[in-house]
């Protein structure tokens, strides 16, 4: 007997079918909370079944975000073999049957009926660096997102109140520039200080790390910022209370992105695989760490050409008939991040040739006379070629091949 359990899992709950053998279903399904009642119900079925057949059953699931993750972390405590398939694989799959079902109760049975017609490979658990890895990275991206989405808000409401602070100091959005314009946040706050006073503040705001000339020069540049101000006073106070609202925000964000940068940098440290891709010019240490993040453990591809279908790189098919199309667009259907990663390296690398290699094959690409935007595409599917090769043999990159 070769037994699993198809589980389809939701928002706090799943449904389960297990199978004894190839067509022979063992029981009904049921369903099962995620809480320590319903795993305990759930470890309590797959035993019998155990029982039943002679042998441990596989668990297939899909990926769904994070809702499987308590499933996950329960199998891996009871030392279950486990699959986890790509939601695209079990559509396909469901668009074969005649009938249109789409029930949880049809889907856990289609996925184990899967299990007998694929050949689908174990899900490797993933170490705990990588893991922690990911969730660190994909938080990172989002709050930077929402960080961006602050600071064009900042910028609207500071262009009707102070529009001349933007010259002031070098940062907009250093520490010192943000609370200092909290405190003094119109032409008429300011010009009520002399420049020994403002002077005086901004090097208390500085400390010891700039010297008192620095301080001197940015007093004199946001006197002079004041006078040229169009207003003096805004004629809404509601936008000093937006502002000081935005200004708050954005300081909380910043502290919050330093300390996951920290975390970040510490646990990507500890992968022999961090320093490689690096050695890749034009990938940084935060780019670095959401390759790996997303990749994950490398052995689940044994061919580039799956990698680069994971990001989402490789081109679709359409063919129908005598017709072919010979221009077709990437699928995107892979990791967003790892292809938002991948081409951020791509344009890094270019800029200023630091990656000859990648510079020397866009270059080539761009006279075949590829558009911008193919070639640039074309050197990420090199890219991650090269991710492929440096990830299987531990090897660092080569600008010379």
């Amino acid at each position: 007997m070769n037994p699993v359990i198809g589980l389809d899992v939701s928002k706090g709950e799943s449904h389960a079918q297990a199978f004894s053998d190839r067509g022979t279903p063992y029981g009904k399904t049921f369903r099962f909370e995620h809480n320590l009642e319903g795993l305990a119900s759930f470890l309590r079925f797959a035993q019998s079944l155990e029982s039943f057949t002679g042998r441990r059953p596989a668990i297939v699931l899909e990926a769904t975000g994070h809702y499987h993750s308590p499933v996950i972390q329960f199998l891996n405590e009871h030392q279950y073999l486990y699959i986890v398939i790509n939601p695209l694989l079990s559509h396909q799959a469901k668009k074969l049957n005649l009938r249109k079902v789409k029930t949880d109760v049809a889907d856990a049975y289609q996925l184990g009926e899967m299990f007998y017609k694929e050949e689908l490979e174990p899900y490797k658990k993933r170490g705990q660096y990588l893991m922690n890895l990911r969730y660190l990275t994909r938080q990172h991206e989002s709050l930077t997102e929402i960080y961006v989405q602050v600071k064009l808000q900042f910028q609207a409401v500071l262009d009707q109140v102070f529009p001349e602070y933007h010259g002031v100091f070098g940062d907009l959005y250093s520490k010192v520039s943000l609370r200092l314009l909290a405190q003094y946040p119109t032409s008429q706050s300011v010009l009520a200080l002399s420049e020994e006073n403002v002077t005086a503040i901004i090097k208390r705001l500085v400390g010891h790390v700039k010297s008192n000339q620095w301080s001197l020069e940015r007093a004199q540049k946001l006197m002079a910022a004041a006078e040229r101000n169009p207003f003096r006073e805004t004629a809404f106070p509601s936008h000093l209370i937006s502002l000081e609202l935005f200004i708050h925000l954005l300081l909380q964000y910043q502290e919050h992105l330093t300390k996951l940068d920290k975390s970040i940098e510490t646990l990507a440290e500890e992968l022999m695989e961090y320093d490689l891709i690096q050695s890749i010019p034009g990938i940084g240490t935060k780019i670095a760490a959401t390759i790996l993040a997303e990749v994950g453990e490398i052995d689940r591809f044994d061919h580039a050409k799956k990698l680069v279908a994971f990001a989402g790189i490789d081109p679709s098919v359409f063919s129908s008939g005598k017709f072919t199309a010979t221009r077709n667009k990437i699928t995107k259907r892979g990791s967003r991040r790892l292809r938002t990663a991948l081409y951020q390296a791509v344009r890094c690398g270019l800029k200023g040739s630091r990656n000859k290699r990648i510079r020397a094959y866009y270059d080539k690409k761009r006279a075949e006379g590829k558009l911008f935007k193919v070639a640039v595409i074309a050197c990420v599917n090199r890219l991650i070629h090269w991710i492929y090769a440096i990830l299987t043999k531990k090897e660092p990159f080569r600008l010379t091949e």
